[in-house]
C-alpha cells in the first residue's frame, strides 16, 4: 500500500498501521483523506488483517475539513460521504483499534467508534460539537455513540457538545486504557498481539456475530460455530491445548 498523501501506513504480517497525516490541519478528514482510507478498506477485505488507526503530530482527527464542509449541499449529505467509509471501517473482517492522542472530535471521534477497540492518552479530548457548527453528527456518533456508552449520556453529549478528556472517556468506557503519549502505539500492539495470538477465523466470525441484530441470535451463533467446528485450526488448537494439559 503506497501512494497515499494523507495517511501513512505501515504493513505488517498480521497487522497494519495508519496514521493519519495531515498534520498541519490536525489531520482533519478530507475527501482525499476518506478516499485512502477506502483504499486501505479494498485492500483489508481481501487481506484481512488487524488494522490500527492512530494521527500524527500529537492528534487523532480534529474533525471533517471545515472548509469542504462549509460547502457540501444536501446531495452531498444523501451520499454519505464520511459515514460510508466509516461504515466500512466498521465492516472490516479483521478487529480495528484506533489509538486516540488529543483531539478527536466531529468526524475525528466518528471515526473512533466505528473501531471495535479504543484505547487514548490522558490529553485525549474526544466528543461532538457539530451541532456549534449547525450540523448533526452524521456519520456514526447517532447510532454508535449509545451502544458504547449509554443513551442518556450520549444524548447530553451530543445535544450539548460537551467534550470527554481522556479520564472521563476511560470512566464511561469509551476508551479500554489509557496510556502515556509516547507509549501508545506500543499499547496498541499489544492489544493487537493478543488477538492476532487467536485463531483468525474464530476472530472474524466473532466480530461478524457481535454486530448481527438481536434478532439474528442465537442463529449467528449456531451458524458460525459450525464453520468453526469443522475447521482444522480448531482441532489443531485444542489438541495442543490437551496435550499441555496431560503434560502438567
Amino acid at each position: 500500500m503506497t501512494g497515499y498523501s494523507t495517511l501513512a501506513v505501515e504493513e505488517r504480517g498480521d497487522r497494519v498501521v495508519v496514521t493519519l497525516d495531515r498534520p498541519e490541519r490536525r489531520n482533519a478528514i478530507d475527501q482525499q483523506m476518506v478516499d485512502e482510507l477506502h483504499r486501505v478498506c479494498a485492500t483489508l477485505e481481501v487481506q484481512p488483517r488487524i488494522l490500527i488507526l492512530t494521527g500524527s503530530g500529537g492528534v487523532f482527527a480534529s474533525g471533517a475539513d471545515i472548509a469542504e464542509l462549509r460547502e457540501r449541499t444536501a446531495a452531498d449529505a444523501a451520499s454519505g460521504i464520511n459515514d460510508t467509509i466509516f461504515t466500512r471501517i466498521s465492516m472490516l473482517p479483521m478487529p480495528v483499534i484506533a489509538a486516540l492522542d488529543g483531539y478527536a472530535l466531529g468526524g475525528g471521534a466518528e471515526l473512533a467508534y466505528a473501531a471495535d477497540l479504543r484505547i487514548g492518552t490522558p490529553r485525549l479530548r474526544i466528543g461532538n460539537p457539530e451541532t456549534g457548527l449547525g450540523i448533526i453528527a452524521a456519520a456514526g456518533a447517532l447510532s454508535r455513540l449509545p451502544h458504547l456508552i449509554g443513551l442518556p449520556l450520549a444524548t447530553e453529549l451530543v445535544l450539548t457538545g460537551r467534550i470527554l478528556t481522556g479520564e472521563e472517556a476511560l470512566a464511561v468506557r469509551l476508551v479500554g486504557d489509557l496510556f502515556e503519549p509516547g507509549e501508545l502505539l506500543t499499547g496498541a500492539h499489544a492489544l493487537a498481539d493478543r488477538i492476532a495470538a487467536n485463531d483468525p477465523l474464530a476472530t472474524q466470525l466473532t466480530k461478524r456475530v457481535l454486530r448481527e441484530p438481536a434478532e439474528r441470535h442465537p442463529a449467528a451463533e449456531r451458524e458460525a460455530q459450525a464453520v468453526l467446528f469443522e475447521s482444522p485450526e480448531k482441532r489443531r488448537r485444542m489438541t495442543e491445548f490437551l496435550e499441555r494439559r496431560g503434560r502438567r
